[in-house]
């Protein structure tokens, strides 16, 4: 069969010659195409250009200038372009070795799966690429838990957080996705129903560049599990119990240095209102920015009604304090509780509303097209 190989790329310039080169040596020139989709701020579009123009396999780019859904987005866009109704997603670090690509197309041969994935974790695979023991450990108590929270779909695959399977376009429903991370092999499974195989594989190291896993990375990952399981409130109440622990840590961090409970109370929320706004941007209604209003408005509503629902709060948590004589904190947390349903409702309906009805309803896909610039 024929295979669309769709490789996101992150400021990989260095690895991309060897890719191809390895990618060459274990499959015919008229079997595949190599599709990259970047995002990168350095020279790696000039390197895959470079790099296609010696290729005898047909290898294209899509460089995005404004990238939207990380590497999840990144790999929507690539299926979306893909010429052949099999497509591999791999990385282009290299650490998702192209020997194995082979025997993925092999077992999607037998006719039997819509998905087959390449696992660390299956029989005969090894995870050895991972920098360290820490690495190792967060990846192991990671899939846990995802296959913990999708038992049923998730029952077939041992890895599904790997990056590198081999997916039937014409079965995988990609209007469905809602790209928000880098899991996009967990989007897919935790949305929908797939028969699924597996071809062990040795996850490598690096080829060459640095490795983007992150704490910000960390925390995406946990958003998107969170809001895959239980909806987009869910990522709306991880942010805010984010924001509430750390409203009550600098809370009594100004009280132990001498500040007045309700000045230490306010400096708090307004430290946490700006970090909240930031970071519901980012993780939690980043699908909707393009058609509500313009950054600046968005903000200045959300900081408004926040503080306007401070205002009623700081009182009332006052209140509290000299009715029933409990620790000032723990009734800034009772009345952070009571408040994180009022702000999803006014952020959904009023924040992140759309300007006007017939956006609502815009083709992504359309919207997605006029942000890249592809090359073939």
């Amino acid at each position: 069969m024929n295979v669309s190989i769709i490789v996101p790329t992150f400021n990989e310039g260095p690895n991309i010659a060897e890719l191809l080169r390895r990618i060459a040596a274990v499959l015919p020139a008229d079997s595949y195409e190599v599709l990259f989709v970047d995002d990168s701020t350095d020279d790696t579009p000039a390197i895959v250009t470079a790099c296609a123009a010696e290729s005898e396999a047909p290898v294209r780019l899509i460089h995005r200038d404004a990238p939207d859904g990380g590497l999840g987005g990144a790999v929507v866009e690539g299926l979306a372009a893909a010429r052949n109704q099999w497509c591999v997603v791999m990385d282009g670090d290299l650490q998702h070795p192209p020997e194995v690509l082979p025997r993925l197309i092999e077992r999607a041969g037998q006719g039997d799966a819509d998905v087959v994935v390449a696992s660390r974790y299956a029989a005969g695979g090894t995870s050895a690429g991972l920098a360290g023991w820490l690495r190792t450990a967060v990846s192991r108590l990671s899939t846990l838990v995802t296959k913990a929270m999708f038992p049923v779909r998730l029952r077939a695959c041992s890895d599904p957080m790997t990056g590198f399977f081999l997916v039937d376009r014409d079965a995988v429903r990609s209007e469905t996705l809602k790209p928000r991370g880098f899991k996009i092999l967990l989007e897919i499974l935790a949305r929908a129903r797939y028969r699924v195989a597996e071809v062990p594989f040795d996850f490598a190291e690096r080829f060459a560049g640095r490795s983007k896993a992150s704490f910000l990375q960390g925390l995406r990952f946990l958003l998107q599990l969170t809001m895959l399981r239980f909806g987009r409130m869910s990522g709306f109440a991880v942010i805010g119990a984010i924001g509430a622990v750390a409203n009550l840590l600098i809370m009594a961090g100004l009280q132990s240095l001498g500040l007045d409970y309700l000045w230490a109370a306010i400096i708090a929320s307004e430290i946490t209102i700006i970090g909240n706004f930031l970071l519901i941007e980012h993780f939690v209604f980043a699908d909707l920015r393009s058609h509500a209003s313009a950054t600046w408005s968005r903000f200045a509503k959300s900081f408004a009604f926040n503080n306007a629902e401070a205002v009623i709060r700081i009182p009332a948590m006052s209140l509290l304090i000299e009715a029933t004589h409990i620790p000032s904190v723990l009734a800034a947390a009772i009345t952070l509780i009571i408040a994180f349903v009022v702000r999803f409702v006014f952020h959904s309906l009023v924040v992140y509303a759309p300007k006007h009805l017939e956006d609502a309803a815009a083709d992504p896909a359309a919207t997605s097209a006029a942000r890249v610039r592809t090359v073939d």
